[in-house]
C-alpha cells in the first residue's frame, strides 16, 4: 500500500508495523534443516552394517550446514529448533551405532579362532588364478571365521553344505563366482540353515584341497569343516 502526504505519523507507524509482520509470515524453513530431519529419522539403519553409519554423519553435516545458513540469514530463515533436533539425534545414533559394531567386532571372534578374508585367499598378480598363496595355505588346518555370502542354488532350507562367496556382485545375476572367491562349507549341525541373501559369518576348520564336486561348477580350492553360522 502506498503512502500520500496527507498521511499522519500514526498511520505511517501502523503500516509499517504491518508491513514487518507481514514480511515475517514469510520466512523461510531452512531446506539444509528439513533435509538434516529426514536423514537423522532413518539414521537407525547405521546399526544394520558399519558401512551405514555414514547416514547419521551425513546427518550432522547436513543439520551443521542448516544453523550456518540460519544464523548468516536471521531472520529470513527459520528451523534452527528442527536443526538442532536433527543435529542431537544424529550424533546420538552416530556415537551409539559405531559402539555397538565395535562391540560385536570384538566379541563375534570365538576363543581360539583367527579371522581369515578373502584377500588372504587371492593369488598374487601374474599367478594363475588356481594358485594358492602362501597367506591360505598358512592357514591350512586352523580355526577361522570368514564374513560372505551364500551362493544361492535351489535348496532354500535345510542347508548343511553350501558355497560362501565374496560379495553378491556375480552370485546375484547368475554368474559363476571366481574359485579363490568361495569356499565350500560344511556343517555341523545335521538340521542345517535357511538361504539367506546377507552376509553371514561362518566359523569352522579351514582346509585347502582341491576338489570337482558334481553340483558345484568349477570345483574348489578351499574348504570350511565342521562350521557353524553365527
Amino acid at each position: 500500500m502506498g503512502t500520500s502526504l496527507f498521511d499522519s505519523s500514526a498511520q505511517l507507524a501502523r503500516r509499517d508495523a504491518e508491513s514487518r509482520e507481514e514480511g515475517d509470515s514469510y520466512r523461510a524453513i531452512s531446506g539444509a534443516a528439513i533435509a538434516a530431519a529426514a536423514v537423522a529419522v532413518v539414521s537407525p539403519v547405521a546399526f544394520l552394517g558399519w558401512w551405514l553409519v555414514a547416514v547419521p554423519l551425513v546427518g550432522a553435516v547436513l543439520a551443521g550446514i542448516a544453523l550456518r545458513d540460519i544464523a548468516a540469514r536471521h531472520p529470513l530463515l527459520t528451523g534452527r529448533l528442527l536443526a538442532l533436533l536433527a543435529l542431537l539425534v544424529s550424533l546420538v545414533t552416530l556415537a551409539a551405532s559405531l559402539a555397538s559394531h565395535a562391540h560385536e567386532y570384538a566379541t563375534e571372534l570365538p576363543e581360539g579362532f583367527v579371522r581369515l578374508s578373502y584377500a588372504d585367499l587371492q593369488p598374487a598378480e601374474g599367478e594363475a588364478a588356481t594358485h594358492v598363496p602362501d597367506s591360505a595355505s598358512g592357514m591350512d588346518g586352523r580355526d577361522v571365521l570368514l564374513k560372505g555370502y551364500i551362493y544361492p542354488g535351489k535348496q532354500q532350507h535345510g542347508l548343511v553344505q553350501f558355497l560362501l562367496v565374496r560379495d553378491q556382485g556375480d552370485c546375484c545375476f547368475g554368474g559363476n563366482p571366481k574359485i579363490t572367491d568361495r569356499v565350500l562349507v560344511q556343517l555341523s549341525d545335521p538340521a542345517g540353515i535357511d538361504f539367506t541373501p546377507y552376509l553371514v559369518k561362518v566359523a569352522g576348520r579351514f582346509r585347502v584341497q582341491p576338489a570337482g564336486t558334481a553340483d558345484i561348477a568349477g570345483g574348489v580350492l578351499y574348504h570350511l569343516d565342521a562350521a557353524s553360522v553365527r
